[in-house]
């Protein structure tokens, strides 16, 4: 049972899919507010030890002080969880027994206006979860050409009416906040049954200013190569373009395969070096989803290592 004051997506299914033990090695690639990396302390005790990423400082503080009881069990590094190849090493997880990646915003930082993420609050476009670093939402609007935005909100956001509303940023811009641009696009585009017309905007920025289908990339085949024997690495995807990817990576690594060890990806179809733990995606209860809303896009996938 979940004591946290926090109850993360999938929580009951990822335990039960990672399988904790005690004297295991877990990383949360994904801290938030550290919601899944207390289900994963409390099933490994009272021994377990897990190394947790997040990009966010704001994140770990506040996960920090509700992790605080694990003590010394869990290690926090801030640092995209991309990195976790050359950093998971250097503290002692290799060869891990399991690895969560849960691609979606916490609800701490939706609900942030100062972060810009939500067009239903009024604050800066920002939309860095590292905000330390890194061009802004505004930076992209207020500097990028025509074409090249259209082409953002396209590719991320699947936007109909991308080239519309690129056209209509450029007219109109500068753009500074969240609901300036939030009206300027309601102004653009009709909206789409319950839909606002902005969501999907929000949503191609958000993905564009932290490069988060290259970090995807980047991350799973990092997190696989960092799984001992029978180490499972499950990711929680939000988006159709990251569990697609996750999708058939884990499908095509799961085919049979004489590839060499250190060729990450089957090319050839001999025997494999991963085992598919779940054939189709894990989605949410409909009680879940009754409790909160933005589980009903989530997607669950695990992979085995033999």
């Amino acid at each position: 049972m979940n004591t946290f004051n926090h109850i993360p997506v999938l929580f009951d299914e990822v335990l039960d899919l990672l399988r904790p033990q005690a004297n295991g090695r877990y990383i949360d690639g994904t801290l938030g507010a550290g919601g899944h990396t207390a289900g994963l302390l409390q099933k490994s005790a009272p021994s377990g030890r897990v190394l947790v990423f997040d990009k966010d400082a704001e994140a770990i503080a506040f996960a920090q002080k509700q992790l605080e009881p694990f003590g010394e069990r869990v290690t926090y590094v801030h640092a995209s969880y991309a990195e976790m190849g050359r950093i998971a090493p250097t503290n002692g997880f290799d060869q891990v027994d399991g690895i969560l990646l849960d691609l979606g915003l916490s609800s701490r930082q939706l609900d942030n206006a100062q972060r810009g993420f939500s067009f239903m609050k009024d604050g800066p476009l920002d939309m860095r979860f590292d905000t330390s670093q890194g061009e802004t939402a505004a930076d992209l609007i207020n500097n990028l050409d025509e074409t090249t935005l259209a082409d953002i909100l396209w590719r991320y956001g699947e936007e109909k009416s991308s080239r519309k509303i690129a056209q209509m940023m450029v007219a109109e811009r500068p753009f500074t906040t969240t609901t300036q641009l939030a009206e300027k696009i309601a102004q653009t585009v009709r909206r789409r049954g319950r839909i606002h017309p902005a969501t999907q905007t929000f949503q191609a920025l958000r993905i564009a200013v932290n490069r988060e289908l290259e970090t995807v990339e980047t991350g799973v085949m990092a997190a696989l190569e960092l799984l001992g024997q029978n180490g499972r690495l499950a990711v929680i995807s939000f988006h159709s373009l990251e569990d697609r990817f996750v999708k058939q990576t884990f499908r095509q690594l799961s085919q049979d395969c004489t590839c060499p060890p250190e060729q990450p990806v089957c090319t050839c179809g001999g025997q494999a070096k991963f085992r598919l733990i779940t054939r189709k995606a894990v989605q949410a209860s409909a009680e879940e989803i009754a409790q909160n809303s933005r589980s009903r896009s989530a997607r669950l996938r695990v992979i085995e290592k033999k």
